[in-house]
């Protein structure tokens, strides 16, 4: 446990060895996950190098003092990306190689963000990625969401679940998966890490509006707050926990 947390500290600092040697050691997961996924008119190789996607993002997004086991964290996130490539392959035809850059620059523009205390200009990402600027927008419109993983996609009961990209049954042409308790756990899981680096206040937000199916107004008065901050407050959180999921 010591040494992965110390491969993912250096990992996290830009060693490229720490973080080929994370990828190196959980390919398992990928292989595990790629399987589930046969027989949907897809080569096994191709399923797998998408979840290899999602097993970079599990590197890059894992938070050691969570105390949570990798394999627990990544499986949704490798799950999701190959998900994510079936249902929008269906509708827009996505490279491979675009796919990887819309990763790329999104990573980039976290870090430029973070750096430059605003949102780096395409001619700033293009430097630091050493991409024209006509590819970044090409890459970054390719991986836009077909649908928002925002919008509810479970209801039972009056209640709301979001932040669970799965199909489930026939939805999306696609059969249900082979172990949907398990999974269900793990979705749970990921969301309630999602929502522990909120603050008070955000997580109470988005308890009112997705898990109590509150109106805004309605949020807003046991908030104490106006109609107009739910609304800007809301869009925030949710864009925030999206950048965390990518």
């Amino acid at each position: 446990m010591e040494h992965f947390a110390e491969l993912i500290g250096q990992a996290h600092a830009g060693d490229k060895k720490a973080r080929d040697a994370l990828v190196s050691e959980n390919l398992g997961l990928v292989h595990a996950v790629a399987r589930r996924f046969d027989n949907r008119g897809h080569d096994r190789e191709e399923i797998f190098q998408i979840g290899c996607i999602g097993l970079l993002k599990a590197v890059d997004k894992f938070d050691v003092s969570l105390n949570l086991a990798f394999s627990t964290y990544a499986v949704p996130m490798i799950t999701g990306e190959i998900r994510r490539f079936l249902r929008d392959d269906g509708m827009v035809k996505v490279s491979r190689t675009l796919k990887e850059n819309g990763y790329k620059i999104s990573k980039a523009r976290e870090a430029l963000a973070l750096k430059l205390g605003r949102e780096p200009s395409l001619m700033e990402l293009g430097t630091e990625l050493g991409m024209a600027p006509e590819d970044i927008v090409l890459a970054t419109e390719a991986n836009k969401e077909v649908e928002s993983i925002y919008q509810p996609v479970y209801e039972r009961d009056g209640d709301e679940m979001l932040l669970i990209d799965q199909i489930g049954g026939s939805a999306g042409g696609y059969p249900a998966c082979e172990e949907p308790e398990k999974e269900a756990v793990l979705n749970k899981m990921v969301i309630h890490q999602l929502l522990e680096s909120l603050n008070e206040q955000e997580r109470k937000l988005i308890e009112l509006r997705y898990f109590e199916n509150r109106t805004q107004c309605e949020a807003a008065a046991e908030l104490g707050m106006s109609q107009v901050q739910v609304s800007r407050t809301e869009k925030k959180i949710l864009l925030g926990l999206r950048e965390r999921l990518m």
